[in-house]
Protein backbone atom coordinates (compact mmCIF):
# COMPACT_ATOMS: atom_id res chain seq x y z
CA UNK A 1 0.00 0.00 0.00
CA UNK A 2 2.99 2.36 0.87
CA UNK A 3 4.94 1.56 -2.53
CA UNK A 4 1.41 2.32 -4.72
CA UNK A 5 0.70 5.59 -2.60
CA UNK A 6 4.33 6.34 -3.24
CA UNK A 7 4.06 5.67 -7.08
CA UNK A 8 7.48 3.18 -6.43
CA UNK A 9 4.55 0.46 -8.03
CA UNK A 10 2.15 0.99 -10.95
CA UNK A 11 -0.11 -1.35 -10.20
CA UNK A 12 -2.10 -2.38 -13.56
CA UNK A 13 -4.84 -5.08 -12.83
CA UNK A 14 -7.85 -7.31 -14.91
CA UNK A 15 -10.33 -8.73 -12.91
CA UNK A 16 -13.75 -10.64 -14.62
CA UNK A 17 -15.06 -9.86 -10.68
CA UNK A 18 -16.28 -6.28 -9.30
CA UNK A 19 -13.48 -4.55 -7.39
CA UNK A 20 -15.55 -3.74 -4.87
CA UNK A 21 -16.13 -7.08 -3.75
CA UNK A 22 -12.62 -8.81 -4.29
CA UNK A 23 -10.10 -5.03 -3.82
CA UNK A 24 -9.22 -3.59 -0.56
CA UNK A 25 -11.23 -0.65 -0.01
CA UNK A 26 -8.23 1.67 0.89
CA UNK A 27 -5.99 0.63 -2.02
CA UNK A 28 -9.20 1.04 -4.60
CA UNK A 29 -9.47 4.59 -3.66
CA UNK A 30 -6.46 5.00 -4.63
CA UNK A 31 -6.36 3.59 -8.50
CA UNK A 32 -8.53 4.37 -11.42
CA UNK A 33 -11.23 1.81 -12.12
CA UNK A 34 -12.25 1.30 -15.87
CA UNK A 35 -15.45 -0.86 -16.59
CA UNK A 36 -15.16 -3.61 -19.53
CA UNK A 37 -18.67 -3.26 -21.03
CA UNK A 38 -20.18 -6.75 -22.36
CA UNK A 39 -19.26 -7.42 -26.16
CA UNK A 40 -22.72 -6.68 -28.40
CA UNK A 41 -24.04 -9.78 -30.10
CA UNK A 42 -22.68 -8.07 -33.53
CA UNK A 43 -19.29 -8.11 -31.69
CA UNK A 44 -19.25 -11.70 -30.89
CA UNK A 45 -20.56 -12.70 -34.33
CA UNK A 46 -17.40 -10.82 -36.11
CA UNK A 47 -15.11 -12.20 -33.45
CA UNK A 48 -16.56 -15.75 -34.78
CA UNK A 49 -16.52 -15.32 -38.50
CA UNK A 50 -13.19 -14.04 -38.23
CA UNK A 51 -12.03 -17.09 -36.12
CA UNK A 52 -13.42 -19.26 -38.58
CA UNK A 53 -12.01 -17.23 -41.53
CA UNK A 54 -8.10 -16.91 -40.06
CA UNK A 55 -6.31 -19.94 -41.75
CA UNK A 56 -3.16 -18.75 -39.31
CA UNK A 57 -4.84 -18.84 -36.03
CA UNK A 58 -7.89 -19.62 -36.82
CA UNK A 59 -10.09 -22.41 -38.38
CA UNK A 60 -9.73 -21.44 -42.12
CA UNK A 61 -7.94 -24.29 -42.71
CA UNK A 62 -10.38 -26.67 -41.63
CA UNK A 63 -13.23 -25.91 -44.28
CA UNK A 64 -15.84 -26.43 -41.87
CA UNK A 65 -19.58 -25.41 -42.26
CA UNK A 66 -21.15 -23.98 -40.00
CA UNK A 67 -24.73 -22.87 -40.18
CA UNK A 68 -25.71 -19.31 -39.27
CA UNK A 69 -27.60 -20.54 -36.20
CA UNK A 70 -24.99 -21.94 -34.56
CA UNK A 71 -22.80 -18.79 -34.52
CA UNK A 72 -26.42 -17.16 -33.05
CA UNK A 73 -26.59 -19.94 -30.37
CA UNK A 74 -23.25 -19.48 -29.09
CA UNK A 75 -23.11 -16.01 -28.86
CA UNK A 76 -26.34 -16.40 -27.13
CA UNK A 77 -24.58 -18.60 -24.53
CA UNK A 78 -21.74 -16.08 -23.77
CA UNK A 79 -23.53 -13.06 -22.13
CA UNK A 80 -20.98 -10.65 -23.53
CA UNK A 81 -18.04 -12.72 -22.80
CA UNK A 82 -15.58 -13.19 -26.50
CA UNK A 83 -13.46 -15.54 -24.39
CA UNK A 84 -16.62 -17.96 -23.88
CA UNK A 85 -17.64 -17.56 -27.78
CA UNK A 86 -14.12 -18.45 -28.65
CA UNK A 87 -14.08 -21.71 -25.63
CA UNK A 88 -17.72 -22.75 -27.19
CA UNK A 89 -16.26 -22.45 -30.65
CA UNK A 90 -13.30 -24.70 -30.36
CA UNK A 91 -15.36 -26.86 -28.25
CA UNK A 92 -17.95 -27.55 -31.34
CA UNK A 93 -14.89 -27.61 -33.82
CA UNK A 94 -12.84 -29.83 -32.09
CA UNK A 95 -15.71 -32.89 -32.94
CA UNK A 96 -15.42 -32.59 -36.43
CA UNK A 97 -12.00 -31.00 -37.11
CA UNK A 98 -10.50 -34.80 -37.44
CA UNK A 99 -13.53 -35.65 -39.85
CA UNK A 100 -13.20 -36.11 -43.71
CA UNK A 101 -13.38 -32.78 -45.10
CA UNK A 102 -17.36 -33.62 -46.61
CA UNK A 103 -18.21 -34.14 -43.09
CA UNK A 104 -17.20 -31.11 -41.16
CA UNK A 105 -20.50 -29.84 -40.93
CA UNK A 106 -22.05 -28.19 -37.82
CA UNK A 107 -25.61 -27.77 -36.87
CA UNK A 108 -27.79 -26.28 -34.68
CA UNK A 109 -28.63 -29.31 -32.82
CA UNK A 110 -24.87 -30.77 -32.76
CA UNK A 111 -23.91 -27.89 -31.50
CA UNK A 112 -26.59 -28.17 -28.50
CA UNK A 113 -25.46 -31.36 -27.77
CA UNK A 114 -22.10 -30.33 -27.76
CA UNK A 115 -22.25 -27.71 -25.51
CA UNK A 116 -25.26 -29.46 -23.10
CA UNK A 117 -26.07 -26.43 -22.03
CA UNK A 118 -26.28 -22.74 -21.56
CA UNK A 119 -23.98 -22.11 -18.30
CA UNK A 120 -24.81 -18.94 -16.90
CA UNK A 121 -23.13 -16.23 -15.82
CA UNK A 122 -23.14 -16.33 -11.66
CA UNK A 123 -21.09 -15.79 -8.94
CA UNK A 124 -22.98 -16.99 -5.31
CA UNK A 125 -20.29 -14.64 -3.97
CA UNK A 126 -20.19 -11.44 -5.67
CA UNK A 127 -21.84 -9.18 -7.78
CA UNK A 128 -23.98 -11.55 -10.03
CA UNK A 129 -25.58 -12.86 -6.98
CA UNK A 130 -26.71 -9.76 -5.56
CA UNK A 131 -27.84 -8.44 -9.04
CA UNK A 132 -30.00 -11.46 -9.62
CA UNK A 133 -31.59 -11.40 -5.79
CA UNK A 134 -32.17 -7.40 -6.53
CA UNK A 135 -34.13 -7.92 -9.91
CA UNK A 136 -36.47 -10.94 -8.59
CA UNK A 137 -36.73 -8.41 -5.40
CA UNK A 138 -37.70 -5.50 -7.58
CA UNK A 139 -39.98 -7.43 -10.19
CA UNK A 140 -42.01 -8.62 -7.20
CA UNK A 141 -42.02 -5.20 -5.32
CA UNK A 142 -43.09 -3.50 -9.29
CA UNK A 143 -45.84 -6.07 -9.45
CA UNK A 144 -44.02 -7.79 -12.24
CA UNK A 145 -44.78 -11.38 -11.99
CA UNK A 146 -43.59 -12.17 -15.54
CA UNK A 147 -40.35 -10.56 -14.70
CA UNK A 148 -40.25 -12.25 -11.11
CA UNK A 149 -40.51 -15.61 -12.92
CA UNK A 150 -37.35 -15.20 -15.08
CA UNK A 151 -35.21 -13.61 -12.56
CA UNK A 152 -36.38 -16.88 -10.23
CA UNK A 153 -35.41 -19.11 -13.26
CA UNK A 154 -32.69 -17.73 -13.27
CA UNK A 155 -30.92 -17.89 -10.52
CA UNK A 156 -32.70 -21.48 -9.98
CA UNK A 157 -30.40 -22.45 -13.17
CA UNK A 158 -27.54 -20.91 -12.07
CA UNK A 159 -27.07 -22.77 -8.79
CA UNK A 160 -28.83 -21.36 -6.35
CA UNK A 161 -29.61 -22.42 -3.33
CA UNK A 162 -33.36 -22.05 -3.71
CA UNK A 163 -34.27 -21.69 0.11
CA UNK A 164 -31.72 -18.66 -0.34
CA UNK A 165 -34.71 -17.48 -2.48
CA UNK A 166 -37.61 -18.53 -0.35
CA UNK A 167 -36.27 -17.00 2.77
CA UNK A 168 -36.09 -13.55 0.78
CA UNK A 169 -39.42 -14.42 -0.81
CA UNK A 170 -40.57 -14.11 3.21
CA UNK A 171 -38.80 -10.79 3.88
CA UNK A 172 -40.53 -9.64 0.89
CA UNK A 173 -44.05 -10.97 2.23
CA UNK A 174 -43.86 -8.59 5.45
CA UNK A 175 -41.27 -6.22 4.16
CA UNK A 176 -43.18 -5.12 1.08
CA UNK A 177 -46.64 -6.17 1.33
CA UNK A 178 -47.51 -6.45 5.24
CA UNK A 179 -50.98 -6.64 6.26
CA UNK A 180 -52.05 -4.98 2.84
CA UNK A 181 -52.21 -8.84 2.31
CA UNK A 182 -51.51 -10.81 5.38
CA UNK A 183 -51.86 -14.03 3.55
CA UNK A 184 -48.57 -13.58 1.45
CA UNK A 185 -46.59 -14.33 4.34
CA UNK A 186 -48.15 -17.82 4.79
CA UNK A 187 -48.00 -18.44 1.22
CA UNK A 188 -44.35 -17.72 1.33
CA UNK A 189 -43.71 -20.00 4.29
CA UNK A 190 -45.87 -22.41 2.59
CA UNK A 191 -43.69 -22.61 -0.32
CA UNK A 192 -40.84 -22.68 1.55
CA UNK A 193 -41.86 -26.01 3.57
CA UNK A 194 -42.83 -26.93 0.06
CA UNK A 195 -39.59 -26.88 -1.49
CA UNK A 196 -37.62 -28.18 1.55
CA UNK A 197 -40.53 -31.51 1.97
CA UNK A 198 -40.27 -32.05 -1.56
CA UNK A 199 -36.77 -30.43 -2.99
CA UNK A 200 -35.91 -29.86 -6.71
CA UNK A 201 -36.67 -29.81 -9.66
CA UNK A 202 -40.80 -30.25 -8.43
CA UNK A 203 -40.19 -28.04 -5.57
CA UNK A 204 -39.67 -25.10 -8.23
CA UNK A 205 -43.07 -24.91 -8.81
CA UNK A 206 -43.76 -24.04 -5.22
CA UNK A 207 -41.41 -21.36 -5.31
CA UNK A 208 -42.59 -19.91 -8.63
CA UNK A 209 -46.24 -19.78 -7.41
CA UNK A 210 -45.35 -17.60 -4.66
CA UNK A 211 -43.03 -15.45 -6.82
CA UNK A 212 -46.38 -14.73 -8.52
CA UNK A 213 -48.88 -14.73 -5.49
CA UNK A 214 -46.05 -12.08 -4.16
CA UNK A 215 -45.47 -9.85 -7.55
CA UNK A 216 -49.60 -9.34 -7.77
CA UNK A 217 -50.50 -8.89 -4.11
CA UNK A 218 -51.16 -5.60 -3.19
CA UNK A 219 -48.19 -3.64 -1.78
CA UNK A 220 -47.33 -1.71 1.27
CA UNK A 221 -44.39 -0.86 3.06
CA UNK A 222 -46.34 0.67 5.99
CA UNK A 223 -45.28 -2.27 8.05
CA UNK A 224 -41.43 -2.10 7.02
CA UNK A 225 -41.75 1.81 7.96
CA UNK A 226 -43.11 1.67 11.21
CA UNK A 227 -40.63 -0.90 12.55
CA UNK A 228 -38.15 1.31 11.04
CA UNK A 229 -39.59 4.30 13.19
CA UNK A 230 -39.52 2.08 16.42
CA UNK A 231 -36.01 1.11 16.34
CA UNK A 232 -34.82 4.56 14.98
CA UNK A 233 -36.45 5.96 18.16
CA UNK A 234 -35.39 3.60 20.52
CA UNK A 235 -31.70 4.17 19.46
CA UNK A 236 -32.67 8.01 20.31
CA UNK A 237 -34.72 7.90 23.53
CA UNK A 238 -32.85 4.74 25.02
CA UNK A 239 -35.12 1.93 26.90
CA UNK A 240 -37.90 4.19 28.78
CA UNK A 241 -39.57 2.96 31.69
CA UNK A 242 -43.22 0.67 31.20
CA UNK A 243 -46.19 2.19 32.54
CA UNK A 244 -47.28 1.43 36.09
CA UNK A 245 -50.98 0.32 34.81
CA UNK A 246 -50.00 -2.10 32.28
CA UNK A 247 -47.38 -3.45 34.64
CA UNK A 248 -47.93 -7.36 35.78
CA UNK A 249 -48.58 -7.68 39.51
CA UNK A 250 -48.30 -10.65 40.34
CA UNK A 251 -46.79 -10.28 44.01
CA UNK A 252 -48.27 -7.54 47.28
CA UNK A 253 -45.32 -5.82 46.48
CA UNK A 254 -46.05 -4.96 43.22
CA UNK A 255 -49.92 -3.87 44.12
CA UNK A 256 -48.25 -1.60 46.49
CA UNK A 257 -46.46 0.07 44.25
CA UNK A 258 -48.88 0.59 41.84
CA UNK A 259 -48.15 -2.18 39.07
CA UNK A 260 -51.51 -2.64 37.24
CA UNK A 261 -53.38 0.33 39.44
CA UNK A 262 -56.23 1.80 37.16
CA UNK A 263 -55.57 -0.97 34.56
CA UNK A 264 -58.88 -1.53 32.33
CA UNK A 265 -59.21 -4.81 30.74
CA UNK A 266 -60.58 -4.27 27.10
CA UNK A 267 -63.06 -7.51 27.24
CA UNK A 268 -65.07 -5.44 29.84
CA UNK A 269 -66.26 -2.36 27.45
CA UNK A 270 -68.25 -2.40 23.92
CA UNK A 271 -66.42 -3.93 20.91
CA UNK A 272 -63.31 -5.22 23.46
CA UNK A 273 -61.68 -1.73 23.12
CA UNK A 274 -61.23 1.80 25.89
CA UNK A 275 -59.41 4.56 25.44
CA UNK A 276 -56.08 4.38 27.56
CA UNK A 277 -52.16 5.04 27.22
CA UNK A 278 -50.39 2.10 26.48
CA UNK A 279 -46.82 3.78 25.48
CA UNK A 280 -44.61 5.76 27.97
CA UNK A 281 -45.10 9.05 29.14
CA UNK A 282 -42.16 10.75 27.14
CA UNK A 283 -43.98 8.84 23.61
CA UNK A 284 -47.36 9.48 24.58
CA UNK A 285 -49.43 9.43 21.61
CA UNK A 286 -46.75 8.22 18.78
CA UNK A 287 -48.19 6.85 16.04
CA UNK A 288 -45.63 4.52 14.29
CA UNK A 289 -47.88 2.49 12.07
CA UNK A 290 -49.95 4.45 9.42
CA UNK A 291 -51.28 1.72 6.85
CA UNK A 292 -51.85 2.91 3.33
CA UNK A 293 -56.02 1.83 2.62
CA UNK A 294 -54.48 -0.79 0.14
CA UNK A 295 -55.87 -4.73 -0.06
CA UNK A 296 -57.06 -5.82 3.92
CA UNK A 297 -55.03 -2.11 5.15
CA UNK A 298 -58.00 -0.71 3.72
CA UNK A 299 -59.90 -2.25 6.75
CA UNK A 300 -57.26 -1.58 9.53
CA UNK A 301 -57.07 1.57 8.62
CA UNK A 302 -60.46 2.56 8.84
CA UNK A 303 -60.40 0.59 12.73
CA UNK A 304 -57.41 2.22 13.49
CA UNK A 305 -58.62 5.47 12.54
CA UNK A 306 -62.05 4.81 14.45
CA UNK A 307 -60.10 3.61 17.99
CA UNK A 308 -57.53 7.14 17.82
CA UNK A 309 -60.49 9.19 16.87
CA UNK A 310 -62.16 7.70 19.95
CA UNK A 311 -59.11 8.02 22.15
CA UNK A 312 -58.88 11.87 21.06
CA UNK A 313 -62.12 12.48 22.08
CA UNK A 314 -61.88 11.10 25.18
CA UNK A 315 -58.57 13.03 25.96
CA UNK A 316 -60.27 16.02 24.83
CA UNK A 317 -62.79 15.57 27.60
Amino acid sequence: MPHVESGLITLIGATTENPSFEVIAPLLSRTRVLVLKPFSEEDLLAILERALRDKEKGYGHLSIKIESDVLRYIVNLADGDARSVLNNLEAVVSMVQNLPEDKRVITLAFAQEALLKKSLLYDKDGEEHYNLISALHKSMRGSDPDAALYWLRRMIAAGEDPLYIARRMVRFASEDIGNADPQALVVAMAAQQAFHFIGLPEGELALAQAAIYLATAPKSNALYAAYSNVKELIHTKGYLPVPLHIRNAPTKLMKELDYGKNYKYAHDYADAYVPQEYLPEEIRGQIFYNPKGVGFEKTIKERLNYWRNRKKETEDH
